[in-house]
């Protein structure tokens, strides 16, 4: 469950306690505006940014992994050892399936001008890390963020609000019982837009808040 610090900041951003609420992120990659769309928007950032940690990881990898790795392989034919990794007595034809590619899906409706697009056009400008947490009132479906580039947002108790919406502007539609690491959901507008978000942290959260959409979406059917 997201720590108590962040349900303490949800009811004082909210002003009540929410009715559920999950941190995500956009499943993948926002696609490039038009020139003068985004322009218009005030050119805002469309990538997330990276923590210094994770340019330490770049270096440590590239400068200590990769050389160690190279000298081992080097030895292994010296000595005429067989290479690690590789199976020995044949080949194998064993085929593994990984979970499916969703990085190059649609994040959302296409349109630009769309409150979905105009909502992206402007999220990562908020802030460059890339969770969000989505809170669900009974009237209300709101957007914060926690500024910076923080190695665990989640467990942040700083996030600003960035975006809110009525229940007549914006409401969330999910199917319940998604796989975790997978589950996402769409936030959908009254002019027909929609963007979709996932990779939600804390699954105890995630089933919790797409339960509570799912019902709501059979409510409104």
């Amino acid at each position: 469950m997201a720590k108590r610090s962040v349900h303490r900041r949800a009811k004082k951003i909210l002003g009540e306690d929410p009715v559920s609420l999950v941190w995500c992120e956009i499943p993948g990659s926002i696609p490039k505006p038009p020139k003068a769309i985004h322009g218009a928007a005030g050119k805002g950032r469309l990538s997330p940014g990276r923590h210094w940690l994770f340019y330490v990881g770049v270096v440590v990898f590239f400068f200590v992994f990769i050389p160690m790795f190279l000298l081992d392989q080097l030895s292994r034919k010296i000595e005429g050892r067989p290479e690690s990794g590789k199976p020995q007595g044949g080949t194998s034809h064993r085929e593994t399936s990984g979970p499916p590619d969703r990085g190059a899906r649609q994040v959302f409706d296409g349109d630009w001008n769309l409150a979905a697009g105009q909502l992206l056009l402007r999220w990562y400008g908020h802030s460059p890390n890339p969770k969000r947490l989505v809170m669900v009132t009974r009237d209300r479906v709101c957007v914060a963020a926690s500024p910076g580039r923080r190695l665990f947002p989640t467990r942040a108790a700083d996030f600003q609000p960035t975006a809110e919406f009525s229940a007549h502007e914006a409401r969330v539609e999910a199917e319940a019982g998604q796989p975790r690491g997978f589950a996402t959901f769409r936030l959908c507008f009254a002019d027909g837009s929609w963007l979709e978000l996932g990779r939600l942290a804390q699954p105890d959260d995630a089933d919790h808040f797409l339960s509570i959409a799912a019902q709501r979406d059979a409510g409104h059917s």
